[in-house]
């Protein structure tokens, strides 16, 4: 018995740790899956797919509103049927590209205001495919039609009404057959199209109210019929699924151009830069073949001159290579289809190079730097760009800018 006690001692001891073990083990269980049940639950992922082509045609009077369920920016999925106890609906579809549709984003968030109290339901949905978007339609904004930049989109203006996506299938947005950004449905209580059409016949910002659209939705408040039902509506065409074949076309056409690089002296880069010659904001980057950060982001300044090239708007390279390096310097730009003004600087001198680009630059590459015609400077920045600062600076220029 006295041998046995030894055993027994340690048996109890080994009990009592490992009830403790499983004790804390299911402790910590229990608030793992806590944690995991309080967790937020994953946001959408697009997938914009091709579509076939088809014809479209826009809903008529008379017509039920289609059923509909669809992410919002909100990461929410959104259906018709959110949206019952409203008297009146009002989808109105629109996207962040089109300088028509950012032109009435403050009347829209007015009409909410305005009407919110009074069983007015505003919803806006995004009816273009990203894959039907060339980066020449993109010449009025920062962003592009994807999800992603609806939620950036949304949060920079302030968006008081849901936002839903509709660019993967395009399948919701082919039964109401908007021709443009921003086209306005109204609905009444039972869902019947009462009006579709413009919000009102001024594009720009403050030279109107929304006063088509205001007048549709009062007559539908009042059980009345809205004196004017439907209305041609002026905007950006609808970006359908389909247009990836030009979408294509247009690149290839880019890839195509040919792609030449020419030296450029001292006094040649100083005239650049008071940029006395054009009527165009200048961007210019300087880099080099041996820069990792160049090479990396090269291609976004392509896109930028696709974006906004057809506007007062140029994009120049400087190369940074040694002159014996021109023929590597040049295949680099062809890979990259760097179909614009090219230069390579003549001197070994980078001193000179630093000092005819900017006296503040320290000289590390990349530098790029924005200047107005007359050579003042609008934006510098030395390293890696900021695209989205970038494409804002540019965009929100007074020679640019986001409406027509």
């Amino acid at each position: 018995m006295k041998n046995l006690l030894p055993y027994l001692t340690g048996m109890a001891l080994s009990l009592l740790t490992f009830s403790a073990c499983q004790s804390e083990s299911g402790s910590q269980s229990d608030e793992a899956a806590s944690t995991e049940s309080n967790a937020p639950t994953a946001t959408f992922v697009a997938n914009p797919q091709a579509v076939a082509e088809q014809d479209v045609t826009t809903l008529k009077i008379g017509a039920q509103a289609p059923d509909f369920t669809l992410p919002g920016i909100d990461g929410k999925m959104h259906s018709l049927g959110d949206y019952t106890d409203a008297d009146v609906l009002v989808i109105i579809f629109t996207c962040n590209h089109c300088p028509t549709a950012q032109a009435y984003e403050e009347r829209t968030k007015q009409i909410v205001t305005d009407y919110q109290a009074k069983g007015v339901q505003v919803v806006a949905i995004s009816p273009n495919s990203p894959l039907g978007l060339l980066y020449e339609e993109l010449g009025y904004t920062d962003l592009n039609d994807d999800y992603d930049d609806m939620i950036i989109r949304a949060d920079d203006q302030d968006f008081n009404f849901p936002y839903l996506y509709d660019g993967d299938t395009e399948s919701v947005s082919l039964k109401y057959g908007p021709v443009a950004t921003p086209h306005a449905f109204v609905f009444d209580k039972q869902r019947k199209l009462q009006y579709v059409g413009r919000l009102d016949g001024v594009e720009k910002p403050g030279g109107a109210n929304a006063e088509d659209l205001r007048a549709a939705i009062d007559a539908v408040l009042a059980g009345k019929t809205p004196e004017v039902q439907e209305t041609k509506t002026f905007g950006c065409s609808t970006k359908w699924g389909w247009k990836t074949e030009m979408k294509a076309r247009v690149s290839k056409e880019w890839s195509e151009k040919p792609v030449s690089l020419e030296n450029i002296s001292v006094d040649g880069i100083k005239a650049l830069l008071k940029n006395e010659d054009s009527e165009k904001l200048r961007l210019v980057n300087v880099w080099a073949t041996w820069c990792g950060p160049c090479i990396l982001e090269y291609p976004e300044f392509i896109v930028l001159q696709r974006m906004y090239g057809a506007r007062d708007f140029e994009f120049v390279s400087i190369s940074a290579d040694k002159p014996e390096q021109k023929d590597k310097a040049l295949k680099f730009l062809q890979s990259k289809s760097s179909a614009l003004t090219n230069y390579i600087f003549d001197q070994d001198d980078k001193y000179a190079l630093i000092e005819a680009i900017d006296p503040n630059w320290n000289g590390a590459l990349p530098y790029t730097i924005l200047v107005e015609p007359g050579g003042e400077v609008v934006w510098a920045h030395q390293g890696e760009v900021d695209f989205m600062e970038l494409k804002r600076t540019i965009v929100d220029h007074p020679m640019i800018g986001r409406y027509y």
